[in-house]
């Protein structure tokens, strides 16, 4: 196999954890090449977590999103069940930590054209096309695309949960899937939301309204298959007032705006998230339910991290693809993505159970988090930084 090589290192895919990842490595120095098809369109949005933000501002991204991105300062739970054992309203606010805002709620397409933005400004190699198959060997990665052949020393895979670099290394993973669909879409309404994210708690599974700019909030409404598939099919007039129902009007009359998504929900996380110089970030390395806005914020810290070990390793004359760093890659990413899988996991389950001592247990453990000032503010910090996973570009240093 030949040693001549297009580039250090290939991102594959180009939404916004592989984004982040290639940038990073740009801006470190490291010859990499984007390997990604143009961005289909996408009307989902992204709650970004304070450190997310904190790592897009370092990269020189977040003035073109700030404009599109409406900020996250209060976060309300409320119990919408109608079971006997209910929890009570719980309020989180931003300024109780110190900070301005827990985070920020932009659409997908807006970040995905603001890292474009900056990508195209490093002048980062892009190959506008599939990848088609890679083949590893001692010395680096052979990947065939729609366009010809690239050979490198390390592949970043961010291909998404049906990835073709994890299928190549030969990485499994574990999967449960969830009696649940989501549907997602935007909306306007005709009261303010306060910067306040809303988060009912029904027997289905949370009813989630986030802020947007202006009187427009984004919805993540999680249903049983039937029920999904019946508010699918409404036109907008009936959609609009079906959620406006469901949210009591907390924000006054609504529309729905076009564009909605509809998934199953599932939960996976691949047995290894590194082999045979392929790393895997984002839902190539995991998949969790869209409950607490953790999903994208853990994809942008494997991005950050894989970005920082190969820079340190590149620094130190170490072969970035070695097994030495992929293993630490591994390491450092494992307990993140463990914890918050398992956080998103227990909560979801607990709102489907018909089982009295876990409702139970669920308010009592709402009811001590609102009532102990002390656990709400490490539970509050630790859902925003959490102190073990701080890649160095979500503390505001490059890589």
């Amino acid at each position: 196999m030949s040693d001549t090589f297009t580039a250090e290192v290939a991102v594959i895919g180009g939404g916004p954890a592989g984004l982040v990842a290639a940038i990073a490595l740009a801006t470190a120095g490291i010859d990499t090449v984007l390997i990604a098809p143009p961005a289909e369109p996408d009307h989902r949005t992204t709650a970004l977590l304070a450190g997310s933000v904190t790592a897009l501002e370092t990269l020189g991204v977040w003035p073109a999103c700030g404009p599109r991105a409406a900020p996250l300062r209060k976060i309300r739970l409320i119990d919408a069940t109608q079971r006997l054992l209910r929890a009570p309203e719980v309020l989180f606010t931003s300024a109780e930590i110190g900070l301005d805002a827990f985070g920020h709620n932009i659409e997908n397409r807006h970040l995905i054209a603001a890292l474009e933005v900056r990508a195209n400004a490093l002048k980062l190699p892009r190959i506008a096309g599939a990848a088609l198959s890679l083949a590893g060997d001692a010395t680096g990665v052979t990947i065939k695309h729609s366009h010809g052949e690239a050979r490198v020393k390390l592949v970043i895979g961010a291909d998404g949960r049906r990835s073709l670099c994890r299928a190549a290394a030969g990485i499994g993973s574990n999967r449960r899937t969830y009696p649940q669909t989501a549907l997602t879409l935007n909306l306007t309404h005709t009261r303010a939301h306060d910067d306040t994210s809303s988060e009912f708690h029904t027997e289905s599974g949370p009813f989630t309204l986030v802020p947007l700019p202006g009187r427009r909030s984004s919805l993540v409404c999680v249903l049983d298959p039937g029920h999904a598939a019946e508010l699918a099919e409404m036109n907008e007039a009936e959609l609009s007032r079906e959620i406006e129902r469901r949210a009591h009007s907390l924000l006054g009359k609504m529309n729905v705006e076009p564009g909605r998504g509809i998934f199953p929900l599932a939960i996976e996380t691949a047995v290894s998230f590194a082999r045979d110089r392929i790393t895997l970030v984002g839902e190539a390395a995991h998949v969790v339910p869209p409950i607490g806005g953790q999903g994208l914020n853990l994809g942008l810290r494997d991005g950050a991290t894989i970005a920082e070990l190969a820079a340190e390793a590149r620094r130190q004359n170490i072969d970035i693809g070695s097994p030495e760093v992929l293993a630490r890659y591994d390491t450092q990413r494992r307990a993140d993505v463990t914890s918050r899988s398992i956080a998103v996991d227990l909560l979801n389950r607990s709102l489907l159970t018909d089982f009295l001592p876990a409702q139970g247990a669920r308010g009592l453990s709402l009811y001590l988090v609102d009532r102990i000032g002390p656990l709400r503010r490490v539970l509050m910090r630790e859902g925003v930084a959490p102190a073990a996973s701080q890649p160095r570009l979500m503390r505001g240093e490059m890589v």
